[in-house]
């Protein structure tokens, strides 16, 4: 339970590293080959930091993010689904990933227009969705929900005898737990936010990077925690399942009937599936990245028959990869933001002077003085390393 709490910590830094991604996701994106917008740390690495290294951490996080979406963009979420099939309705893996994958395949032949459709009605029905059934839940157990909290502070610092999904044996265990956890959350310092946040709708990277912080909180100190309580106050955490199967036990004891488990159930779907469209389309971007268009093809089809293999592999085996996976995504991402911290603010802090409500498109001429803004309204690729 102990992770938990560590899983918070990494909320908060994680919101400072995600809205400095989702900043400089918009402040240097370009057009690409199709007139659309494109962005991320596969762009602004290169463009902001001069000389090699630059262009060296970019093309490394470009081939992270290409290999991490086949982890905590695909395989992960797979198994989650088949898992919870599985432990609910009895549906077997293999035909779970054949859907999944299946489907997968139907909709990124559509392109980054359907990606975008789909998963943009999915997210909001499934976050309501099952909110308003963890709170079910915490409103029958409410008795339990302080002694929970302090089970989780308590463990944080002590630790527990390793039992279910927390496998907590020690301080160490819970952090590196909550830590790695917290990050698959809520992607934030991974650059994935960056990618995502370049395609918007505006010109402000400011504000886009305050709506941006606002995922991290709803992921993690929100829902995380909420599905975290349900598992402790429930008390099936000491049962010994993990995964979304420790999840759907949560649900299942702690509302009346047998509707807990189908409730996970569906809701996974949403959160997977709307995931792993989002991913496919990080994906892309950075393939796009190393090798041009033509490998967009071959990469969207690969990644569905990955959707099926991660269904029916060992849960141990996709939480691995993946977490090796982002942290290989995350370095190259830190590094270039931390260089690139002193830019961040200082043009934060020039934003806000100017225009502290942030209603206005900003006016970027020569707003700086130490950095023209021009090419946010005219991105360009021969735009120079930026001085910091």
């Amino acid at each position: 339970p102990g992770a938990l709490f560590w899983m918070w910590v990494s909320a908060i830094f994680g919101m400072a590293a995600k809205y400095s991604e989702a900043f400089m996701g918009v402040r240097f994106r370009t057009t690409d080959a199709k007139g659309e917008m494109s962005g991320g740390p596969q762009y602004y690495l290169k463009k902001a930091i001069p000389n090699r290294f630059g262009s060296f951490l970019s093309l490394f996080f470009a081939i992270a993010a290409v290999i991490a979406s086949f982890g905590i963009g695909n395989m992960t979420q797979s198994n989650s689904v088949a898992a919870a099939m599985e432990s609910t309705f009895g549906v077997e893996p293999f035909i779970v990933g054949i859907v999944l994958a299946v489907f997968t395949a139907l909709v990124l032949i559509g392109g980054i227009k359907s990606i975008s459709r789909i998963t943009s009605g999915m997210v909001p029905f499934m976050i309501i969705f099952y909110v308003v059934a963890g709170l079910v839940v915490l409103a029958i157990n409410w008795q339990g929900i302080l002694p929970a909290l302090g089970i989780v502070f308590s463990d944080a610092f002590t630790g527990t005898a390793a039992v279910g999904g927390f496998a907590g044996s020690a301080m160490a265990q819970a952090v590196q737990f909550g830590v790695a956890r917290g990050i698959f959350s809520n992607e934030s310092g991974m650059g994935s936010a960056a990618i995502v946040a370049a395609a918007a709708k505006t010109k402000h990277p400011v504000r886009q990077g305050l709506v941006s912080m606002t995922q991290t909180f709803i992921d993690t100190i929100i829902v995380v925690s909420m599905t975290g309580l349900v598992i402790i106050t429930t008390g099936v955490w000491q049962d010994g399942s993990t995964g979304s199967a420790l999840t759907s036990e949560g649900f299942s004891t702690g509302l009346p009937g047998q509707w807990g488990g189908s409730i996970v159930a569906i809701a996974l779907i949403f959160f997977a599936y709307s995931t792993v469209l989002g991913w496919a389309y990080y994906g892309e971007r950075n393939v796009e990245r190393l090798i041009g268009v033509k490998g967009v093809m071959p990469y969207r089809l690969i990644f569905s028959v990955v959707v099926f293999v991660g269904a029916t592999v060992e849960l141990s085996t996709v939480w691995t990869f993946s977490d090796v996976a982002n942290g290989l995504m995350a370095l190259p991402n830190l590094i270039g933001l931390l260089i690139c911290s002193g830019l961040i603010a200082r043009e934060t802090k020039a934003y806000l002077a100017v225009d502290p409500t942030l209603e206005n498109e900003p006016a970027v001429s020569t707003l700086l003085g130490t950095a023209s803004l021009q090419h946010i309204d005219e991105p360009r690729d021969d735009e120079p390393a930026i001085q910091r």
